[in-house]
């Protein structure tokens, strides 16, 4: 049970706690606070909510108040525990911030900006104004903690009546938002026992048989395994006074919701979860809990490979004990958890144990959070981190979850410095969450003193070393080298980047190739008049806007000269007369980076050495195509002409680049001829990726071979080196080489990182 008090929803105003009530709650831990500032706060909310009720019946006010009474009970100041009374009088009456302000001061109005959920957006998903809610939460929170403590309570109490709420849709939906958001943002600044209730109560309300099930099965277990826990309670204790230890010792059971997901992750059955049941021994001091640790161990056998100490290398949210299971009395399997009363209030309180007098005044400590073992609220920095990134506010919500939902796993920097990362989490994401130029950086890994591959799974207690290139232009493939919210977030705002600048230089190439088409001379001074007939309001605007195919080059000569396509008629582009030379885009060859702006046609699978052109895809940027393929002859005398881009490759693609061309070749059904033909490909500098059987009779194969070559002068001298075999029929190049080649190895400058 949670040591928040929990109460079921009052049927009258007479059964709400009284203002005098919560004083009392109040001056039990901080004798010296403000009455009448939470007394006045109390009638304004009373009086601000009169005539609104709660689903229950209750006096809407009833909310605030227990809000207040569940902020009491985390032992928080008087600002926040206001902030509790008064958390919804701007979102639900006719009260405004400026009212607050005046009546409690700037404190407790910023307090309830904080927490004020954004105005209903009628246009909007669901999901859309959840992500817009947590993103100004997110802002809130890291400015002030107080404001993550009201909202999780305000939300406990919530999930408290949700059962008075009608529909089950509407139950469902609050429920799994509480799991997906508000759960974990307790578990990651370490308020333990309000998450716990959270996730309970969610998982009721969303799954409310298995609840039933595994609520039914604890109190069977607890009416058969009383006595046994009772008398490995007595016998921990025993011991320990016998070892001049003093210690409080008491049960805990596992929660019907944490139960059922070590059922769902691991496979087991319920008879096979072995800490159902775990007993905690608090002591004061640090160094009696490794003594308590030595008892223990003497006394009973412990289960290898389940010690854990957090007192050495605690959780990222604060949390410190030593974990141990043993072999205990009766044969029984028992977790133990042995940590001192300051870590027991931390473990379930988190960042709110850390709220005592400083300097004459009631408030949270961080220098004394930090002496703990760290500040908590470092915790919600990742996700600050990611909302600077910029995207939609779906695409931080899906962020956001994949930053807090995950197992940890611990690894650390050279200098012994502990990053606290996802399970599965790689070197690429450590690069992220020690710093994001790190991570844009990052070209290799070494590991334990080992250079590793950037996608290795880091374990607890790696040390890990990044090393670093120049470069900041995101590989192919780098999404799916991470799993952390804020190395995703980082490489997408990187690629966003990347697009842009490569489309505005697209777009001005694209610009300056359509007048050179028309026998004019470029300069951008020409696009004054032109920029208020079209959308874009600067020239860079209207780049990028060409860039992406949005805008034509035929709408752009046609609004800096008006009557220009009457004037010329519609006189089709010859590709014949398109020469490499008048290339003003360079190609550097296979694999560029996807959602970049140059992409390989798989119609014709252009290499280096082959004659190519650039085709307009408006939302994608320039396709690259070799210029006798058949989808652009199907193009020819179509207005779609007028957005070819004469390309030509770079030097480092015709001499360093590696490409993948397909042959097709029909052979002898013979022993031996395949080699014969890898043979053949391999002294001729090549080198088969892939091979795959089209067709077979008893006398001949015919099969598609994906070879790796340098350029297409190269694959030719392949194809003609192949057709000196006796054995084979017929060879030719195909066009299109399909995913083989689209996913082909790239020594590009851009692909040199891994």
């Amino acid at each position: 049970m949670s040591a928040l008090a929990s109460t079921s929803a009052p049927s009258s105003a007479d059964a709400i706690p009284s203002a005098d009530d919560l004083v009392s709650r109040v001056q039990t831990y901080y004798p010296k606070a403000d009455a009448d500032l939470l007394r006045r706060a109390y009638e304004f909310t009373r009086e601000a909510h009169e005539g609104q009720t709660r689903q229950s019946g209750a006096p809407y006010y009833s909310h605030t108040v227990e809000v207040a009474l569940l902020l009491a009970d985390l032992r928080l100041d008087v600002a926040t525990i206001c902030t509790g009374l008064l958390h919804d009088t701007v979102e639900d009456t006719d009260a405004t911030l400026n009212d607050l302000e005046r009546e409690f001061g700037a404190d407790v109005a910023q307090l309830v900006d904080g927490v004020t959920k954004l105005g209903q957006m009628d246009l909007r998903s669901k999901r859309t104004k959840q992500a817009e809610n947590l993103q100004k939460l997110v802002v809130a929170i890291t400015k002030d903690v107080r404001v993550l403590l009201v909202k999780l309570c305000d939300r406990l109490h919530n999930m408290r009546t949700l059962h008075f709420v009608p529909k089950q849709d509407k139950r469902e939906r609050i429920a799994r938002e509480t799991l997906e958001i508000y759960a974990p943002l307790a578990r990651r600044i370490g308020v333990n026992r309000v998450c716990v209730e959270l996730e309970d109560l969610a998982f009721f309300n969303l799954n409310p048989a298995a609840h039933q099930s595994i609520t039914r099965r604890l109190r069977d277990l607890r009416s058969k395994r009383s006595d046994a826990v009772a008398a490995v309670s007595a016998s921990l204790s025993d011991h320990l006074v016998e070892a001049g230890i003093d210690a409080r010792v008491f049960g805990r059971e596992k929660r019907p919701y944490s139960i059922w997901r070590k059922l769902e992750k691991k496979g087991v059955g319920f008879e096979d979860i072995a800490d159902i049941y775990a007993f905690r021994i608090l002591v004061e001091h640090p160094d009696e809990c490794y003594r308590a640790l030595g008892v223990v161990h003497q006394v009973w056998r412990c289960v290898p490979e389940r010690f854990r100490d957090y007192i050495s290398v605690p959780k990222p949210n604060n949390y410190r004990s030593l974990h141990t299971t043993i072999i205990g009395p009766s044969n029984l399997r028992v977790e133990l958890q042995i940590r001192t009363e300051a870590m027991e209030r931390i473990a379930e309180d988190g960042v709110a144990a850390h709220w005592r007098y400083k300097s004459g005044k009631y408030s949270y400590d961080a220098k004394a959070a930090e002496a703990a073992g760290g500040d908590p609220i470092d915790r919600l920095r990742p996700l600050m981190e990611i909302l600077e990134q910029g995207g939609d506010p779906d695409e931080f919500l899906e962020h956001a979850k994949l930053e807090m939902f995950a197992n940890e796993v611990y690894a650390f920097t050279p200098k012994g410095d502990l990053i606290a990362l996802p399970g599965g989490a790689t070197p690429l994401d450590f690069a992220f969450a020690v710093h994001t130029e790190l991570g844009h950086t990052a070209i290799g890994a070494k590991i334990n003193g080992r250079e590793r591959p950037l996608r290795t799974r880091l374990s607890n207690g790696d040390v890990v070393e990044i090393v670093k290139g120049g470069e900041r232009h995101p590989p192919a493939g780098w999404e799916d080298l991470v799993i952390t919210g804020r190395a995703r977030a980082a490489i997408r705002k990187l690629i966003r980047s990347s697009e842009t600048d490569e489309f505005l230089r697209i777009g001005k190439v694209i610009a300056e190739h359509a007048f050179l088409r028309e026998g004019k001379v470029f300069r951008e001074a020409m696009l004054d008049d032109a920029l208020k007939r079209l959308e874009p309001n600067t020239p860079e605007d209207l780049y990028i806007a060409l860039g992406r195919g949005q805008v034509s080059s035929g709408e752009l000569l046609e609004a800096v000269y008006p009557g220009l396509k009457e004037m010329r008629g519609r006189r089709p582009q010859d590709r014949e007369r398109i020469e490499d030379e008048r290339g003003r885009l360079y190609v550097h060859g296979r694999g560029l980076t996807p959602g970049v702006s140059l992409h390989f046609a798989n119609c014709c699978s252009p290499m280096p050495g082959d004659r190519i052109v650039g085709v307009m895809t408006p939302g994608k940027g320039v396709q690259v195509h070799v210029i006798d393929c058949e989808v652009l002859a199907a193009l020819e005398g179509d207005d779609d002409l007028e957005n070819w881009i004469d390309l030509k490759w770079t030097p480092e693609a015709n001499f360093n680049a590696v490409s993948v061309g397909r042959v097709n070749a029909t052979v002898r059904n013979e022993p031996g001829v395949l080699a014969e033909m890898a043979g053949i490909v391999g002294e001729a500098g090549g080198n088969i990726s892939d091979v795959k059987t089209v067709e077979r009779t008893k006398d001949f194969f015919t099969m598609s071979f994906d070879i790796e070559v340098f350029d297409a002068r190269h694959l030719s001298n392949i194809v003609a080196a192949l057709k000196t075999s006796e054995r084979v029929v017929s060879v030719e190049r195909t066009r299109a080489a399909g995913d083989a080649a689209a996913s082909g190895p790239d020594t590009s400058p851009e692909a040199e990182r891994p």
